[in-house]
C-alpha cells in the first residue's frame, strides 16, 4: 500500500505525534499539556515522583524503501541551539514517532540518555536513527520506552 499525503499532512501527523506521546503518557498517570515554546511540544508531570518533562516531539511518515531513515531531533545550524531551548524550560526528553505504510513506533527517552548513549557530538545536527540494528539497541535499552503500533486497515481503499 503506497501512502498518498493530503497537503496538510505535515501538520497532521506532528500533531497526531504530540497526541499519541500525551495519550501515553496520560494512561501512566502523567499530567500533560500541549504547549507552544520553543523547542518542547509537552510538558508532562508525574505526581509520584514529583518530576516535571519538557518533551519535543518529532513525527515523521515513511513511504516504502525511506522507513530505515533517520528523524532529525535537534539542530545547531544557522544560529539555532535547539538543544539549549528545550534545556532552559525543565527537563529535557525527545520522542519519535514514525509511522509507515503498516506499522507506527514511538519512542521517548531522555535527553541525557540520548546524549550518553546515541548522540555523536559535534554534528549540526542530532538524530534518532532507524535501521533494523539502531531499532534492536533502542529495544535492549531500558531507558528507551517504546511503543508498536499495527496498522490494519479493512476496506479502507478508495
Amino acid at each position: 500500500m503506497e501512502i498518498a499525503k493530503s497537503t496538510r499532512h505535515q501538520k497532521i501527523i506532528g500533531d497526531f505525534g504530540e497526541r499519541i506521546i500525551c495519550n501515553w503518557l496520560s494512561r501512566s498517570g502523567f499530567e500533560v499539556v500541549t504547549v507552544d515554546h520553543t523547542g518542547i511540544d509537552i510538558i508532562a508531570y508525574d505526581p509520584r515522583r514529583r518530576q516535571r518533562l519538557g518533551i519535543t516531539v518529532k513525527s515523521r511518515t515513511r513511504s516504502a524503501g525511506t522507513e530505515g531513515d533517520t528523524v532529525n531531533v535537534l539542530s545547531y545550524q544557522k544560529g539555532k541551539d535547539d538543544r539549549q531551548k528545550v534545556l532552559s524550560a525543565c527537563e529535557a526528553w525527545i520522542a519519535v514517532y514514525v509511522e509507515t505504510t503498516d506499522r507506527a513506533d514511538v519512542f521517548l527517552t531522555s535527553l541525557a540518555n540520548y546524549d550518553a548513549n546515541y548522540r555523536r557530538a559535534g554534528r549540526a545536527i542530532d538524530d534518532w536513527k532507524m535501521r533494523p540494528r539502531d531499532r534492536e539497541k533502542y529495544a535492549l535499552d531500558p531507558s528507551v520506552k517504546h511503543l508498536g503500533i499495527v496498522f490494519e486497515g479493512a476496506r479502507w481503499l478508495w
